[in-house]
């Protein structure tokens, strides 16, 4: 990873600038995973793998409602800087290749080794099964009872690692625009959205496509157009130093279109239900598209005024953003299968839970993942440099969400 302040050319390495804004970023997004996936045990909309007999309203719209209009948005953007970061000094052919390793490979591995526990915990937890986990895993491979991929009640199921398959998918998708871009007529073009974007206000107009994929075909409920097109605004916010500038002239008022109103409309929504037409018509277009469009500009403009600084703890935590994202949810739901059959209230149990995760799945990471070379490869990481399994402060962190949503070189 680049070790610098800005997406300019550093003059003494040609290589660009780090964004240490973008690393804050992106490790906060995958540690906020684990409130958001702690919270789904609890939530009253729909199943999970594990799920408490009582559900909280407060914890569904604090850390479910308040959260899922942006924060998948957001990885996906910051996936599509770390592209723009990558093919600077990769061809197209060398971005592909690393796609396979980092991506493709890590993913097989988590579905054969991480998924089924998932899977198990819900069949044990909806009564679909009684037995041991080696006596379910054949079972993993059949649809579940659900009849759709999420296997909440026990059945096949990529769980989390969709947004991995995702990724893999819409970068080699898109790795023929991203190269284009790279060449003299994409620059060209480049520079005139820079130019357009300048205007006052013109920086709001790209939610406009996000409603146009809304009408678009998911899988598993999940819209592939819909995030690639954050992918695609990740790297071509990269790939002008004006844009950054942009953000920052435009972060007031999209904190005031975004983060703010979707506090107040969740608060109208438990005030009122959410039933009312207005309410209804602002959850399923607004927000999936201006609000969250919104919210990234505001975090954008505020975590590169405030966060653009690094420290031992991001140079760690960066290296193990990835791992930590593939490890979490299965971290999570184990523990939460046992916690939620203690006699506690709904606070007690969610607390529990996220310090236990965190703590399980940071010690998974340590002890397992990153001290070996095997076990890094398996997931997505790069070797460990010789002699040390600590970055030194002022070196940048090898490393890895990276090729999910990092600036890595």
């Amino acid at each position: 990873m680049p070790t610098h302040e800005s997406v300019t050319s550093n003059p003494q390495s040609n290589k660009p600038a780090r964004r240490h804004d973008i690393d804050w970023l992106r490790v906060l997004a995958v540690l906020l995973l684990i409130i958001f996936h702690t919270a789904r045990i609890f939530d009253i909309w729909e199943p999970f793998y594990a799920k408490n007999s009582q559900t909280s309203v407060s914890l569904t719209y604090l850390f479910i409602s308040s959260i899922f209009v942006w924060h998948m948005p957001l990885f996906f953007l910051l996936a599509g800087a770390s592209t723009w970061f990558a093919l600077q000094f990769r061809s197209g052919q060398q971005y592909a290749l690393e796609r396979f390793k980092r991506l493709l490979l890590p993913f097989i591995f988590g579905l054969l080794a991480l998924a089924p526990p998932q899977a198990y915990v819900g069949a044990l937890t909806y009564g679909y099964f009684e037995g041991s986990f080696f006596e379910y895993y054949p079972l993993f491979f059949q649809i579940g009872p659900t009849g759709d991929l999420t296997g909440y009640m026990g059945g096949f199921t990529p769980g989390h690692l969709w947004f991995i398959l995702f990724l893999f998918v819409l970068a080699l998708a898109g790795l023929p625009l991203f190269l284009w871009l790279k060449q003299e007529s994409g620059r060209r073009q480049i520079n005139r959205l820079a130019n357009f974007f300048a205007h006052p206000g013109m920086i709001y107009l790209p939610a406009l496509p996000l409603v146009v994929t809304l009408a678009l075909p998911d899988l598993g409920g999940k819209n592939p157009f819909y995030y690639f097109v954050f992918f695609t605004y990740g790297y071509v916010l990269m790939a002008d130093a004006r844009f950054k500038q942009i953000v920052a002239r435009h972060k007031g008022l999209a904190l005031l279109l975004g983060p703010v109103a979707l506090v107040a409309v969740l608060m109208a929504e438990i005030l009122l239900g959410p039933s009312t037409g207005w309410l209804n018509l602002a959850a399923n277009i607004y927000f999936p598209t201006m609000g969250s469009w919104c919210c990234l500009i505001a975090l954008l403009g505020y975590g590169q005024k405030y966060l653009n600084f690094t420290n031992r703890f991001l140079q760690y935590a960066g290296e193990g953003a990835y791992a930590f994202y593939i490890l979490h949810q299965t971290v999570i739901i184990v523990i939460g299968y046992y916690v939620t059959q203690w006699d506690l209230g709904v606070w007690p149990k969610f607390l529990i839970i996220v310090v236990a995760a965190l703590l399980a799945t940071t010690l998974v990471y340590d002890l397992l993942v990153r001290r070996a070379n095997m076990t890094r490869f398996l997931f997505g990481m790069k070797p460990r440099p010789k002699g040390s399994i600590r970055p030194a402060i002022g070196h940048p962190a090898p490393a890895n969400l990276g090729d999910i949503a990092s600036p890595k070189l």
